[in-house]
């Protein structure tokens, strides 16, 4: 009875600890826009600042609801307190420097970069 109660306590600190940001995309990020307008976004353990391009900021909390890797790409998944969903992907394999933020339905909204704004062909090769 020991055992099965220390292993469904170990399963609810997982599962509460899976709920915040995974470490590879917390930090800061500029992030661009297909219509090339530059933002700041920083990533937290469970809420993340969004700067434009007009200096607004805007802070939300978010939970991490879904992690996949597959051959080294990345994608994480987050849900937003207003109801949102995006997907963080690291399309480049164990390159965790740049990435793309997409929408729920898989839409590219922002492309990001830990140093400096990324373009398209830096991540997908085109020239």
């Amino acid at each position: 009875m020991r055992t099965l109660t220390n292993f469904i306590s170990g399963i609810v600190l997982i599962s509460l600890y899976s709920c915040s940001g995974s470490d590879t995309y917390r930090g800061a990020w500029k992030a661009i826009n297909e219509k090339g307008e530059k933002s700041e976004i920083v990533f937290e353990a469970k809420s993340f600042t969004f700067k434009d391009s007009g200096g607004q900021v805007k802070t939300y909390t978010y939970k991490q609801n879904s992690v996949s890797i597959k051959n080294g790409i990345e994608t994480y998944g987050i849900q937003v307190s207003d109801g949102k969903s995006y997907q963080i992907n690291f399309p480049i394999a164990n390159d965790e420097s740049k990435g793309v933020i997409k929408d729920g339905s898989g839409m590219l909204i922002y492309l990001i970069g830990r140093n400096e704004y990324v373009k398209y062909e830096d991540l997908y090769g085109l020239k």
